[in-house]
């Protein structure tokens, strides 16, 4: 099984955070669900299973706007994003 995270720096934490996740669980899930398929050979094969999260919409936020923001507290939207606002 392999794992992999997207962290975000979050500067009032000095540190790094994780705001999504995903894995391959290979056959562990598949194999509690029973989810099998015929492989070519005409053999039931365990599938394998991901499983992913979307991104955490708090600290995604907290960090754009700590990674983001002006001297005068205020924050600016990364131009990259400004399209979806």
């Amino acid at each position: 099984a392999k794992t992999y995270d997207i962290e975000v720096w979050i500067p009032s934490q000095n540190t790094y955070r994780e705001i999504s996740s995903c894995s391959n669980t290979e056959d562990f899930q598949a194999r509690r669900a029973k989810i099998r398929y015929k492989n070519k050979d005409g053999k039931n094969v365990f599938v394998h299973t991901l499983n992913g999260s979307g991104l955490a919409v708090g600290r995604t936020l907290l960090a754009i706007m700590e990674n983001y923001q002006t001297k005068d507290g205020d924050f600016e939207i990364p131009k990259v994003l400004e399209k979806y606002m």
